[in-house]
């Protein structure tokens, strides 16, 4: 814990006045009649119940032949001094340097606006409520968890906020009860899972699904400054699909869900969330968006479709073509988008908004 080092002790303003009276052999009146002021204006500043003005300031540097700024930065320390002792009582660190940590730590505001912890007026309370949260004994401990993250590569996302969030999914998963979990079985599944996909509405069942396969499943909405779309990570030996539905549409849904589902099969088992570099573009990413992009659309009908349809790709051969591939048009169009085949703008309507389909699976 880093501690301020403060003065055991600051001499007052009058306790150096007194000194300068005493060594010029003047009396408390003598300054007071030379200066044109009370006694006890004097006697005041000497006792300390007074402060010196920058209007005294100046009257004491003409009486004593000092700078005006010598007494004004006395009385200047003096008080803080004072101020000092008082807020930080008999503890080495004050409420407000407690709370500053606790705020540097992690998204505290966010976090009491959702509800993970309560508001409190205690410092102790809110400290320990945090602790409690990330499952540490104190803050000088980092807490640990190993995950591979989907999301924005063109922004500088926030370490602590996305360690609250991927906490706040792994407390919710681990009041889920799933029974133990086989890579080979999930894998062999993933086409059952992807069967969902050609409506909208299907997306409901998907949850379902994963918890019988042994895996995780929470949506719990990106705080900000996370940018994230979704998260693998493992609880013991159960991996955890979580996703954002930062955008609520079908194209983004699939993907993202295809995205950390490729992790899990590729077995990648993730970095820690403090010690992450090039998350975005590093190897397990890639291997994870290839593997999405190959299990929503048959790469050689794909390639067969948009080399005889380039430039226009009307909203009947969109439809066409997703049909074959038993998918919702809104995966084909977002595939369309990433790859720049037909412009953002385009073919809107066939980008569904799914989350409320999945109302149950969405924590605070």
């Amino acid at each position: 814990m880093n501690q301020r080092l403060v003065p055991a002790r600051v001499s007052s303003p009058g306790r150096i006045l007194s000194r300068e009276l005493e060594a010029r052999g003047w009396t408390q009146k003598d300054l007071a009649d030379i200066m044109g002021r009370p006694h006890q204006t004097i006697n005041g500043i000497i006792k300390g119940n007074k402060q010196i003005t920058p209007e005294t300031a100046i009257e004491l540097a003409e009486a004593l032949g000092t700078s005006a700024e010598f007494w004004t930065n006395l009385e200047a320390k003096y008080r803080l001094h004072l101020a000092q002792k008082q807020a930080d009582g008999p503890s080495d660190e004050s409420a407000i340097s407690r709370r500053s940590r606790l705020y540097s730590f992690a998204p505290v505001a966010e976090m009491t606006k959702r509800g993970w912890i309560n508001t409190t007026d205690s410092i102790d309370e809110l400290e320990q409520q945090v602790c409690d949260f990330f499952g540490i004994s104190h803050l000088e401990d980092v807490p640990k968890l190993a995950v591979n993250c989907r999301q924005s590569e063109n922004r500088d996302s926030e370490t602590q906020a996305q360690m609250a969030w991927a906490k706040r999914v792994e407390n919710i998963a681990r009041t889920q009860d799933i029974p133990s979990f086989n890579r080979k079985k999930l894998e062999s599944a993933i086409p059952d899972i992807l069967t969902c996909s050609a409506k909208a509405e299907d997306v409901a069942l998907v949850p379902i699904k994963l918890l019988s396969l042994g895996v995780h499943f929470v949506i719990v909405p990106h705080l900000g400054k996370t940018y994230l779309d979704g998260a693998a990570f493992y609880i013991d030996e159960n991996p955890v699909v979580a996703l954002t539905l930062r955008y609520k549409r079908i194209d983004n849904f699939w993907f993202t869900l295809m995205h950390e589902l490729g992790h899990i099969v590729a077995g990648h088992k993730g970095s820690y969330l403090d010690n992450m570099e090039n998350l975005g573009v590093n190897q397990e990413e890639k291997e994870a968006n290839q593997l999405a992009a190959d299990w929503l659309l048959d790469f050689q009908a794909l390639s067969t479709f948009i080399e005889k349809t380039k430039p226009y790709f009307s909203a009947q051969k969109i439809k066409d073509f997703s049909k074959s591939q038993q998918r919702h048009p809104g995966v084909m169009v977002g595939r369309l988008q990433r790859e720049n085949y037909v412009s953002y703008s385009s073919h809107r309507s066939f980008l569904v908004k799914i989350d409320k389909y999945l109302d149950l699976w969405i924590y605070s």
